[in-house]
């Protein structure tokens, strides 16, 4: 397996500037075709307006999105001007209500999504929107970019999160090529259950599942002294020195995450190292 085609999507020249670098990086990596969807999102809500006024707000705001996604469009352009392999770019409008389709069909047929952190300042509901579109409905793996992030020139080590979820030993099938192209992977396995179907051998089977296929793993059995997975994996990667974290993506439901919250939302708000996401 190998990524052949790499999206980015574009909603505005700060926060996706990052998710553009690495998702260029990646392309470059892998020789692979970039794809660039410059986006602009239609954001009111017609249900607020007075009767008779919707057909013309709706018609204003989506000039408006459309200007936006044409002036997305020339910058992409001009960051992907020196990109050497094959890429393209589209600019595209979408209203809040039809977002999840217009990027479940633009992704769906990629072999990863690069996009930025969903949370934090300046953010909007539609930053979280796009993530989950493409990991639900696109079917696609994600790769977040933190803020003030870099992607490295080369990944040296990468840290995998492992529950024995299906979320997460899909997001490990996924991130392979990352993992071959690593010089060494660690298997976080936090807590592992007593009763549990690995219970003599945490991550036993996965670290031999990656050794056929060429990655040099060990398993780190952690213990959960602080309260939040997401916190553990944070200082597990600093400890060694990783550059990239792969974990299953909402394990619970998105609306009981969005809610209590949970390892992938509260991974997403705090993480400092790219992080490949696979449902």
């Amino acid at each position: 397996m190998t990524y052949r085609t790499v999206t980015t999507i574009v909603t505005d020249t700060t926060h996706c500037k990052g998710s553009l670098e690495a998702a260029k990086a990646i392309a470059a990596q892998h020789d692979a075709h970039l794809e660039v969807l410059c986006l602009g999102v239609d954001r009111s809500q017609q249900g607020f307006y007075y009767a008779g006024a919707s057909a013309m707000v709706v018609q204003d705001n989506l000039a408006q999105a459309r200007e936006e996604a044409v002036e997305l469009e020339a910058f992409a352009r001009q960051a992907l001007s020196s990109h050497l392999l094959p890429w393209s770019s589209a600019a595209l409008t979408a209203q809040m209500v039809a977002l999840n389709g217009v990027v479940a069909h633009r992704t769906r047929f990629s072999d990863l999504a690069v996009m930025p952190r969903p949370y934090g300042d300046g953010r909007g509901h539609d930053a979280e929107a796009i993530v989950e579109a493409a990991l639900f409905d696109g079917n696609v793996p994600v790769l977040v970019m933190p803020d003030d992030a870099t992607y490295p020139q080369s990944v040296g080590k990468v840290v995998v999160a492992w529950n024995e979820s299906p979320e997460a030993l899909r997001a490990v099938r996924q991130a392979l090529p990352f993992l071959k192209q690593a010089d060494s992977v660690s298997i976080a396995v936090i807590d592992p259950p007593q009763h549990g179907p690995e219970r003599s051998d945490p991550g036993g089977p996965l670290s031999q599942l990656l050794a056929r296929h060429g990655v040099r793993a060990e398993v780190c059995v952690l213990a959960k002294t602080m309260p939040r997975i997401a916190d553990i994996l944070n200082r597990h990667a600093r400890d060694q020195n990783a550059d990239m974290i792969v974990m299953g993506a909402y394990g619970h439901s998105r609306f009981r995450e969005s809610i209590l919250g949970g390892a992938t939302r509260h991974m997403l708000e705090v993480a400092e190292v790219p992080i490949v996401l696979a449902h």
